[in-house]
């Protein structure tokens, strides 16, 4: 073992596409489904649209921060290099609850996709073996990692392309025409988190840009090429399953995909389990991905001293971050246990809303402080694009909040605890210097 703080630089563009869509790509295959819930098929639709914007123009504008300070912390090292240890040390919290929470979601989504298949697996079984394994390819190193991502990201775009081409062969006008046409504005806010959840974490591909061998190019393409493939996939796959089943059957399951074509095509046919059996690819692709994410964040904020110092252990031999990665592992596995896949996607999307709207907040700031700083790309038609992002981020925690009360409470509550004992250490520090002196 060794303390040395240095990553291992072995990532190319192909690798980051890969990583951008990977952390998604599950939001496809479970979540979305409980914004129809919340809001039905068109408050969803219109809230999707709305996150879509918001989110073409964040990734444009997070890639000007990301190519122009390529390190491990991502969106702490923005909010920190803007406005100071505190608001970084709110920022990093909120980017490992995103993370960390998002995680055991998927986690449980994966093991009903195996139930479906296998009433015999137990899913919350199914779930820790799930989280065990792959922090465990983790462990072994980020290019094997990534690698293993790019494998499974192209096999779960082909089956949603598949699931596409079928559940378009099965389009029923009378599924359409039975959607209300009229949402009011609730509907489309209270759906605001489950259609964020089609998008959540693309954000990450900035938490391994330490290990990028060439950021000023490969990020930005990275970047861009998958925001453009998730829209793509994102809408069709919400608009040919709403076209082809009763929108009402598929409001408070973790396996839609599967179900659907299981209604179309029956529970027995090959197809259904193939799309079943592929879909878990989907999952693993986001799942793996965000654990190479999360776990670099938690080594980030240990390598700063806002968490514990230990936690930015890097394994000697595979150059990874070992406890972060261990860490991350034993929050997940205890969330598991919540069984709650709305109130995690919930709360990771509040996560992610308020990071949003910090590092918006950054660039504008750091354009006025850091004039001469070294920006390879460059947001276009800036303030426009990151303004609108900024409104539309905004408006979307805000909606989270007050639909979702009690869990938002839990959210900014934990995160002036982390604040307060982030206070705590510093005068503890500054008392043991002083007792020195």
């Amino acid at each position: 073992m060794s303390e040395t703080t240095g990553l291992k630089k072995s990532l190319g563009g192909i690798h980051i596409w890969a990583l951008a869509v990977g952390l998604v790509i599950s939001g496809e295959y479970f979540g979305w489904n409980y914004g129809w819930a919340s809001g039905g098929p068109m408050g969803m639709f219109i809230a999707t649209i709305i996150i879509t914007i918001f989110y073409l123009c964040f990734v444009f504008s997070y890639t000007e921060l990301t190519t122009a300070l390529p390190d491990a912390g991502g969106p702490f090292t923005f909010a920190d290099k803007a406005f100071g240890r505190r608001v970084a040390v709110f920022t990093g919290y909120a980017t490992v609850v995103e993370f960390v929470l998002a995680t055991p979601a998927i986690a449980i989504a994966l093991g009903s996709y195996v139930h479906f298949l296998n009433p015999m697996f137990d899913i919350t079984t199914v779930a820790i073996c799930t989280y065990l394994l792959f922090t465990l390819i983790n462990l072994i190193g980020i290019k094997e990692s990534a690698a293993f991502t790019l494998i499974v990201t192209i096999l779960a775009i082909a089956e949603l392309l598949v699931y596409i081409g079928i559940t378009s062969t099965h389009y029923d006008s009378n599924n359409i025409e039975l959607i209300n046409t009229s949402s009011s504005f609730k509907d489309v806010f209270s759906a605001i988190p489950f259609a964020i959840w089609l998008y959540l974490a693309i954000e990450g591909v900035a938490m391994v840009s330490e290990e990028v061998k060439d950021p000023k190019k490969s990020l930005p393409v990275g970047y861009i090429t998958g925001i453009i493939t998730l829209c793509i996939l994102a809408l069709g796959v919400m608009f040919f399953t709403c076209a082809a089943v009763p929108w009402e059957k598929l409001t408070s399951i973790d396996y839609p995909l599967p179900e659907t074509i299981g209604i179309l095509l029956g529970k027995g046919n090959s197809l259904t389990t193939l799309i079943a059996g592929v879909g878990v690819f989907g999952l693993i692709a986001s799942f793996n991905s965000i654990i190479t994410s999360y776990s670099r964040q938690i080594f980030a904020l240990s390598r700063a001293e806002i968490l514990p110092k230990s936690l930015a252990h890097i394994h000697t031999r595979y150059k990874t971050p070992d406890l972060a990665l261990l860490a991350g592992l034993g929050i997940g596995v205890i969330s598991i246990f919540s069984g709650k896949t709305n109130d995690l996607i919930i709360l990771s999307a509040m996560g992610a809303t308020s990071m949003y709207i910090v590092s918006l907040i950054a660039l504008f700031a750091l354009r006025k402080k850091q004039p001469s700083l070294h920006r390879p790309f460059l947001v276009p038609y800036y303030p426009i694009i990151p303004m609108i992002a900024l409104l539309l981020g905004t408006v979307c925690l805000i909606a989270m909040f007050y639909f979702n009360i009690k869990l938002g409470c839990i959210f900014f509550a934990g995160g002036l605890i982390t604040i307060g004992l982030h206070e705590i250490n510093i005068q503890r520090k500054k008392n043991v210097q002083d007792t020195v002196k």
